[in-house]
Parts: C-alpha cells; sequence; structure tokens
C-alpha cells in the first residue's frame, strides 16, 4: 500500500480544481487573447469544478478577487510563483514573495506553487528542449539549502505550504533531478506532482510516488501527445512551439497511464486539490467543451473504484 500522505483525511476527498491556461496562457499572451475573467470563471464552475488556480485574468488584489470566486462559487487553489532562490538568498527571495503569498492567503489558499526559474538560459523556453542549462550537481544542496529555509518561513508567516513544480526546461526536469534535490531539502518543502511534465520527461510519475508520496501536497493533471512528443524530441523544438504545436492536452487526450495515480489517492487518502491542466490553444480547443470532457474522465477513471477494476 502507498505510504500515508499528510494532505489525507479519514473522510475528506479530494477537491478537483481547473486551471485557467485552458483558457489564456500566461506566457503566449495571443493564446486566449480576449478572454474575460468572468468567462473563465463562468465556464469552470459550470463544467462542475470547485476551484481554479491564479491567472493572469485576475486582478491581485483580495478585495477585487474573492468576491469575484465567490460569486461563482470557486475556491482559489494556488498560484504559479517565479522563484530565483539558485540565484539570490531568502530574505531578498521573501521580499519578492510577499504580496504573491499575502493574495493567496487572504483568499483561502493553502498552497503555493514555486517554479524555479533562476539559472535558466535566457529565453529558455524559446530554445530547443535539449539545450536546457542545468544546475551543476555540487550547488545541488546549497541550493535545497536555501529553498528549505524559504518553504519554512512561508508555511509560518503565510499559512502556505510550497509545492515545488518539477517542470521541462528548469532544473528539475529529469527523475534524477528532481529526487537529488528532494533528498537534500527539509519536509518543509512539498511536491507538486505533474503527470505531464513527468511523462514529458522521460520517467513514470509513479516514481515520484513511489519515492515521495509523503510529500506530494498538490497534484496537476496534465495529458501528453505521444506523437508531439516525439517529434518535439528528435528536433529543435523549443518548449514555446511544443505547447503550440499541441503537445500538452487534458487527461483522456493523452498517451499518460492515470491509474498509477488513481491507486495513489484511494491507497493513501490524498485530500488535496487534483488540477486538470492543459497549455492548449483555445481556439482549437474550446475551453468550455474541453474542461467538461476532463472532468468527466476525472471523475470516471481517477475519483472512483472503476478506475482501480
Amino acid at each position: 500500500m502507498t505510504e500515508k500522505n499528510p494532505y489525507a483525511a479519514a473522510t475528506a476527498a479530494p477537491r478537483l480544481g481547473v486551471s485557467p491556461l485552458s483558457w489564456v496562457n500566461e506566457v503566449l499572451h495571443h493564446l486566449g487573447a480576449g478572454t474575460t475573467a468572468a468567462q473563465c470563471l463562468r465556464e469552470a464552475a459550470q463544467a462542475g469544478y470547485q476551484g481554479v488556480e491564479l491567472s493572469r485574468l485576475f486582478p491581485r488584489d483580495a478585495e477585487a478577487l474573492k468576491p469575484l470566486l465567490d460569486a461563482h462559487r470557486l475556491q482559489l487553489v494556488s498560484g504559479w510563483y517565479s522563484g530565483f532562490l539558485t540565484e539570490r538568498g531568502v530574505e531578498a527571495e521573501l521580499e519578492a514573495v510577499h504580496q504573491h503569498a499575502s493574495l493567496l492567503s487572504r483568499c483561502g489558499s493553502r498552497i503555493m506553487v514555486y517554479g524555479e526559474c533562476g539559472w535558466m538560459a535566457e529565453n529558455a523556453l524559446d530554445i530547443p528542449l535539449d539545450r536546457r542549462r542545468l544546475l551543476p550537481a555540487d550547488g545541488v544542496n546549497a541550493y535545497a539549502e536555501r529553498l528549505s529555509r524559504f518553504a519554512e518561513a512561508l508555511r509560518r508567516r503565510y499559512g502556505l505550504r510550497l509545492a515545488y513544480h518539477h517542470h521541462l526546461m528548469m532544473v528539475a526536469e529529469t527523475w534524477d533531478e528532481i529526487a537529488r534535490l528532494l533528498n537534500a531539502c527539509s519536509s518543509d518543502v512539498g511536491l507538486l506532482l505533474d503527470t505531464g511534465h513527468a511523462f514529458a520527461a522521460g520517467f513514470p510519475y509513479s516514481r515520484l510516488i513511489d519515492a515521495f508520496a509523503d510529500r506530494i501536497c498538490h497534484i496537476h493533471l496534465k495529458d501528453v501527445r505521444a506523437d508531439q512528443l516525439q517529434q518535439a524530441r528528435s528536433g529543435q523544438t523549443t518548449f514555446n512551439q511544443a505547447v503550440l504545436d499541441g503537445l500538452f492536452c487534458v487527461p483522456g487526450d493523452g498517451a499518460v497511464d492515470f491509474a498509477p495515480l488513481a491507486r495513489f489517492i484511494a491507497d493513501s487518502g490524498y485530500c488535496g486539490w487534483l488540477v486538470v491542466e492543459a497549455e492548449q490553444d483555445p481556439a482549437s480547443a474550446p475551453p468550455l467543451a474541453t474542461v467538461t470532457r476532463a472532468q468527466r474522465y476525472v471523475a470516471r477513471h481517477i475519483l472512483t473504484q472503476e478506475s482501480l477494476a
């Protein structure tokens, strides 16, 4: 049986959220241009989700954002933070995160997604996937120490659990890189399990469950189209171009096997958030229809006993 997870409870069930990335892209601003926060929230609620992650669509003031969410009976699940702890100290990072962390906390979030944007090559998302800048092995322990102190302060000051996002083109992409880093971190550093980024990085996400079940505090449900991945890895494709080509998709539309995740949730009693996330062009993947299909897939294949048969 999977090791018990601290984000487990005897009676609570996982909550299902959706990322606004199905409506707008956070980097490629022409994707979803003209979409409003009202449309995104209305359709997220209509599709049956309980919450959303933060987006550039939304106001960054709690007094404005919380009533907007409440009007659609949605919770603010979490929000991505671009950290630079590979390059700067803990106090500088805490100053930089203050406004973002305060917003999450005041809106009721208990998770902050941390993406390491330091040490990346300039314009990293626009260079070929095989030209990623690697963090030297002798720099991991010092980075892990800063990350651990930052995570402890984030929890103490804002009541937020840091969920470390392993991610293509960043310093923790491969299995070896993720394992080396997490093994060097304190228990204050939680793990965001991203099914799609693991698959695209060349390893089964189940390895993260087997090794770090007790750290998993947030889950992104992302699928990957195998043919697009093969094409991206065999040429000079960049991350952003892979997104435009349709590499990522919602659960059920790609090649990721979600059965190990269903077993983890059932065995561990995980009751944190599951977030459907797919960086797609809304012009070719209409958001409401796409996230509605995903919600039904997750309900049937991940959150029910049928998925374990």
